[in-house]
């Protein structure tokens, strides 16, 4: 009997969604209703397991779509950011009630410098030129760090999860790549047309090149992953075909030069290369540099290739500074940059602020056909340069230091991991050297599109240091359980 009660409440509740369902939609034109059920599973899982709650975003992330016109640029990306802020209130919830954190997560080197990140970030903020935007960008930060750092790095205990990760974010990057191919073929693959076909998934295609970089050693890495079927290996080998067609067609020149600085320190990590060799070789090079520094301009200011379809002309405007007015439009922003840090050079003007104030520090002879008096157009193209006039001069270093810790990290782990260990790592590590190497000409970790990527990789670093490094896989086993 009570078998049979469940199976009628089953039946009458369906029934009373669909009538529900049916009068909305035909005497309303309202169709949200249908996801009540998809609502209520998710609220579920954020009670009894936050860690698919984190990987369902991870697959939302690249499908996510921006909705910017709000006022003063306070943007959100639907339906990540919402879910992530739903995150970090159980995240502070569970802290303040039960007061209960992983310890050694806590106190990584690499957690500490994020606290400092966030504690600068917050002074900043009171200091701001525009208080709200900058609040903005803090709460923004916060809901991208304490999912996809403090709770991944938990998650990622389990090998497992670092597995799925990665291959979920994969899977919703693939959908849009094929989406962005389909589009971009209708318009006969033409260079113009590659910066806005990825629309409404990535903004333009500076960070879908910079997604599709992040990932590419990753999917390069699980070809010679070890214990995967064959079967596995040749999917991924059609995966890795798609990924170098995207990347090609995405006519992003900083994606191309993040993967090739990716290969150039895997062949120093595979050659074993010592750390003083490269610091010499760098000496090196800036003192050639600087000794023929006039020559080499000389030569760049000869270079009047434009951007292209062409794949090799293409290559060589990434080395015009007379013409092309993508690479003179960065240097305009970089300009304005450090006039803005000239003017505040301790506080800043305050996180997310640059492109509300930079319009009057730019000058008329740096301005190019896409530049805009009303300053409106984007950020400071650089992941060091945009701290530096928004947070100042510690501000830029903190995110140096940060940088440079985690890639220390991923390195130490990968020396001391077993080969699992070491796959996982390096894969990470040079995922984030693609990112650390583009951000020298844009920046996207103000955007929920690499801000998952980057945390997360930064949490597989930390988690493998803290839980796979020191200690016998058994050993971990037995915890788990």
């Amino acid at each position: 009997m009570v078998e049979k009660a469940k199976i009628i409440w089953v039946y009458a509740i369906t029934a009373l969604f669909l009538i529900i369902n049916f009068y909305l939609v035909l005497e309303k034109d309202f169709y949200w209703f249908f996801l009540l059920p998809v609502v209520l599973i998710v609220l579920y899982y954020y009670l009894v397991s936050l860690d698919k709650v984190i990987l369902l975003i991870t697959f939302l992330t690249p499908l996510a779509v921006n909705i910017s016109d709000l006022e003063m640029g306070l943007g959100i990306s639907l339906p990540t950011e919402p879910l992530m802020f739903a995150v970090v209130v159980l995240f502070l919830a569970n802290l303040i009630f039960n007061k209960k954190y992983e310890r050694q997560i806590g106190q990584h080197p690499v957690s500490y410098i994020i606290y400092l990140s966030l504690f600068w970030m917050f002074l900043t903020t009171l200091t701001s030129e525009l208080p709200l935007v900058s609040l903005k960008y803090l709460l923004a930060r916060i809901w991208f760090v304490v999912p996809f750092y403090f709770i991944a790095a938990m998650v990622f205990r389990d090998m497992k999860n670092i597995k799925r990760f990665y291959w979920l974010y994969i899977s919703g990057l693939l959908i849009v790549i094929i989406y962005t191919l389909i589009q971009h073929a209708s318009y006969g693959f033409e260079e113009e047309a590659g910066h806005w076909v990825m629309s409404p998934f990535y903004n333009d295609h500076t960070a879908y090149g910079a997604a599709l970089a992040i990932f590419f050693p990753v999917v390069v890495g699980f070809l010679f992953y070890p214990d995967l079927s064959k079967a596995i290996k040749v999917l991924n080998v059609f995966i890795l075909a798609i990924f170098t067609i995207a990347v090609i067609f995405s006519y992003g020149r900083a994606a191309w030069i993040s993967i090739v600085i990716s290969f150039v320190v895997f062949m120093i990590v595979m050659m074993r290369i010592k750390f003083y060799w490269l610091v010499i070789t760098g000496a090196i090079l800036l003192g050639i540099f600087f000794s023929f520094q006039h020559q080499i301009l000389d030569r760049l200011e000869k270079n009047k290739q434009d951007s292209s379809a062409n794949f090799i002309e293409h290559v060589q405007s990434i080395a015009n500074i007379s013409s092309d007015a993508s690479n003179l439009e960065r240097i305009n922003r970089w300009q304005a940059a450090i006039r803005l840090f000239t003017d505040r050079p301790v506080f800043g003007w305050g996180p997310g602020t640059y492109q509300f104030v930079y319009s009057p520090y730019q000058r008329s002879k740096e301005k190019t056909i896409i530049s805009t008096n009303l300053g409106d157009q984007g950020n400071a193209h650089s992941e060091y340069l945009g701290p530096l006039a928004e947070m100042g001069l510690i501000g830029m270093l903190i995110v140096l230091v940060l940088f440079s810790v985690i890639i220390y990290t991923g390195l130490k782990v990968y020396k001391n991991g077993n080969k699992e260990v070491k796959f996982l790592s390096l894969m990470s590590t040079l995922g984030l050297i693609t990112y650390i190497s583009h951000g020298f000409l844009n920046n996207f970790l103000d955007t929920d599109k690499l801000s998952v990527p980057f945390w997360g990789f930064a949490a597989i670093i930390v988690a493998l240091d803290v839980y796979h490094t020191h200690q016998h896989p058994k050993q971990i086993e037995k915890e788990k359980r």
